[in-house]
């Protein structure tokens, strides 16, 4: 029997998406931009110590591997050819921190997770050396000093495991956010893998100046970090290397972006004034301010929004930062125990159809944007004898939507111009209890594209658009138009304030609820 005809698509490109919960490899058509198959692998995470949050490195590396070749199977049983996979490009959890040995290829730790609060002391001790009236900490990297950031990470990482410290005095030491880990791996590692990371993951670290896009001498002296283990910055849009293993080895890897970067590009968020919110692990509003940077005085980071190639000039975006969204559904499952799987909370949440005066400050990691407030904790409050788990459920989603709307206050009142509508994806917008709740708390429409992964489609279009790739246009006119779905606000307008005021005196009372233990360092 003749063998059967594999299916003629044109040019595919394929997309990395490292997450904070799991790892993903896509593969997209790049003329219409249709998603033809993908798999997923959930990442574990460890918490050694309260307040602490690792990975294990080599688990990542090894599910992206799991998914790139899983994802060529199921190519394969559609009669895809996938030798049409011109590129691939790589989209991740931002700030996590990574360092390696580039002689073995060995992690010389586990990654410190950007919800980490180990480096909360360190925090403070450094906050004081930082004049009043000059904080050139946020006005060369747009970020406030905060646990969230590598650059702290990587200063425990230095100070407190002897591994690390052998390797930097023997210059063996590499560092990197999980971009440049998963980049230098594949790209061949100890044999001739690229060490680099692109803009975008570098204005995530403290130690990058946003305004020249270099790695900060300054910077990294305040910090006392080596300059020697940073990786290099390239664009957003350039073939860094080539795949060195497995089923895709010789394509080029030609994208990388920061996961929230990814989605402003999947969302083709290319105006100034355009924004998105992505609802995965937390929650991450951003709005492209174009080729300026704007800063914000109302808790809002300025960071790199992309550079799509490397002659290519630089936006820039506001970004409102939640540390806890769809985590908060992770701990319900994992730790509390009242549901199964994450998809149930839906059913739980519609059988009462309101918290009934329930509230659920999620600070599981301090508060984030817009306060900026490490000593808060987690709270459930107003209970009752009459709360059951189901008004726990609704308040965790309600949690999610009254955070959106502190990051859209705050992006509002910095823009000046008010969003007639938000844009949204990932994981979380599957949930049409928690949409319709978040346009009722936002009273705006809430506008979701039906294919909501486009953390992946960013990384893909980036890639796929790379000089020497070219398989993917970026020009307007050449953009497929999305198909939407649209939620409309369905509660009168004072009703939704009352919950709303209500939703702050309940952070209020989450404020203030840590001091810094002294139980942070201890040589490993």
């Amino acid at each position: 029997m003749a063998a059967a005809k594999k299916a003629v698509l044109g040019p595919l490109v394929g997309a990395v998406d490292q997450g904070t919960s799991s790892t993903r490899f896509l593969v997209f058509n790049s003329k219409t931009a249709e998603l033809l198959s993908h798999h997923q692998v959930e990442i574990k995470q460890e918490f050694p110590k309260e307040g602490w949050v690792e990975q294990d490195p080599m688990e990542i590396l090894q599910s992206v591997y799991e998914c790139i070749e899983k994802t060529c199977e199921k190519l394969g049983q559609l009669n895809i050819d996938i030798s049409n996979i011109k590129a691939i490009g790589v989209s991740n959890q931002r700030e996590t921190t990574v360092v390696w040995d580039k002689l073995t290829g060995e992690p010389l730790y586990n990654a410190l997770v950007w919800l980490d609060l180990r480096t909360q002391s360190t925090v403070e001790t450094l906050s004081k050396r930082i004049p009043g009236n000059n904080n050139f900490v946020k006005s060369k990297t747009g970020l406030p000093l905060s646990t969230y950031f590598s650059a702290v990470k990587l200063r425990w990482l230095l100070d407190n495991v002897t591994k690390v410290q052998k390797a930097v005095k023997e210059d063996r030491a590499l560092f990197g956010t999980i971009d440049s880990w998963l980049i230098w791996s594949l790209t061949g590692g100890a044999n001739g893998g690229v060490h680099c990371t692109d803009v975008t993951n570098a204005s995530r670290t403290m130690l990058f100046n946003i305004h020249s896009l270099e790695w900060d001498k300054d910077l990294c002296e305040f910090f006392d970090i080596p300059m020697k283990i940073l990786p290099n910055v390239r664009s957003s849009s350039e073939i860094y290397g080539l795949m060195k293993a497995g089923a895709l080895e010789g394509v080029p890897i030609s994208g990388c972006l920061g996961d929230q970067s990814a989605a402003l590009v999947g969302q083709m968020c290319f105006q100034d004034g355009q924004a998105k919110n992505t609802y995965g692990t937390g929650c991450f509003l951003l709005c492209n301010t174009g080729r300026k940077c704007v800063f914000s005085d109302h808790g809002l980071l300025t960071t790199v929004a992309y550079k799509l190639g490397r002659d290519k000039p630089v936006y820039y975006a506001l970004e409102g930062s939640v540390a806890i969204a769809g985590a908060v559904i992770r701990w319900l499952r994992d730790n509390l125990g009242i549901i199964k799987t994450s998809e149930e909370i839906e059913k739980l949440a519609k059988e009462v159809g309101t918290s009934y005066g329930c509230y659920f400050v999620p600070a599981f990691s301090g508060l984030y944007a817009p306060y900026w407030e490490p000593s808060a904790r987690g709270i459930i409050c107003g209970l009752t004898q009459f709360t059951n788990k189901c008004h726990v459920a609704f308040a965790a989603l309600e949690a999610v939507c009254f955070q959106t709307r502190e990051i859209l206050d705050a992006m509002n009142r910095d823009c000046g111009i008010p969003l007639s509508h938000l844009q949204v994806d990932g994981g979380m917008t599957n949930n049409k209890i928690l949409m319709q709740l978040q346009a009722d708390i936002l009273y705006i429409p809430v506008v979701k594209p039906s294919m909501p992964e486009t953390t992946a489609l960013g990384a893909a279009m980036a890639a796929g658009a790379a000089e020497g790739v070219g398989v993917w246009s970026l020009e307007p006119e050449d953009l497929s138009a999305v198909t939407m779905e649209r939620f409309e606000p369905q509660i009168n307008a004072e009703e939704s304030e009352i919950r709303y005021s209500t939703w702050k005196k309940a952070v209020m009372k989450s404020m203030g609820w840590v001091t810094t233990q002294s139980a942070e360092s201890g040589t490993l």
